[in-house]
């Protein structure tokens, strides 16, 4: 990320004396903290701002929503949610709400840096029959660490040639989709939680490097990562170094 090779480059570059790299990394590290930066590399990650009408969306065997929109707090035997990428939840049960699937799946997300007793597809559940969702048609998959865990585990549970609709960020859509469909599932994609507008308008206060700035671009960088990662892994997969999942 770019904080960790900035400090890697300064501490190397005064350790050698190198200052021109210093200058030039600090320079570097300005333009990727600024919001044009951030907005324009995130905008390229998320693709096309299209916030489809659910009423055009088709039914499906299953809503898969994601985990990551949350983080667990756990107190002995109690716990407080801290929200994030609240969009997935809400649209996921407008889905169901609109008779687009009988069956929501939450993945059982759990992170291994806040390891918690409670998965985030367990505190989804009660929140969604709250909400007016019936508990038999909620289903959680076991714990998962990733999004191509998430992707196994659903195939694990509705079984190979079915269609889901998937409810994720707009930036984690493309990778999700990939993930899924490698398993032999059919997706029909749902973005939320668009990090950018529909269209992007820049103004003196947009050249001016900022944390949240910064923050938009690790994330967009994480993400093309991710990319990269799983399609090499792929092109091994296709070249036979292991069986490609189906």
């Amino acid at each position: 990320m770019p904080i960790m090779i900035y400090l890697i480059i300064i501490i190397l570059g005064t350790k050698k004396g190198y200052k021109n790299i210093i200058y030039i990394s600090s320079f570097l590290f300005y333009i990727v903290s600024t919001p044009i930066f951030s907005n324009l590399i995130m905008k390229k990650v998320e693709g096309e701002y299209n916030y489809r009408s659910i009423n055009e969306i088709e039914q499906a065997d299953a809503i898969v929503i994601l985990s990551g929109m949350m983080r667990i707090n756990e107190f002995e035997d109690d716990y407080i949610v801290e929200w994030g990428d609240v969009d997935r939840f809400f649209k996921g049960i407008r889905l169901y709400d609109l008779n687009k699937s009988n069956m929501i799946v939450f993945t059982g997300g759990n992170n291994p840096f806040n390891k918690t007793k409670i998965t985030e597809g367990k505190v989804l559940e009660k929140f969604a029959i709250k909400y007016g969702v019936k508990k038999d048609d909620i289903v959680i998959t076991k714990d998962v660490l990733n999004t191509s865990d998430e992707a196994k585990a659903v195939f694990d549970l509705i079984g190979n040639n079915k269609t889901i609709i998937l409810v994720t960020s707009a930036f984690h859509m493309k990778r999700a989709k990939f993930l899924f469909e490698r398993q032999g599932i059919n997706v029909i994609p749902y973005k939320v939680d668009y990090k950018t507008p529909p269209s992007l308008e820049f103004n003196f206060k947009d050249f001016i490097p900022s944390s949240l700035g910064l923050r938009k671009t690790e994330i967009a960088i994480r993400e093309i990562i991710g990319r990269i990662y799983y399609s090499i892994l792929d092109k091994k997969l296709f070249f036979g170094v292991n069986e490609k999942a189906n």
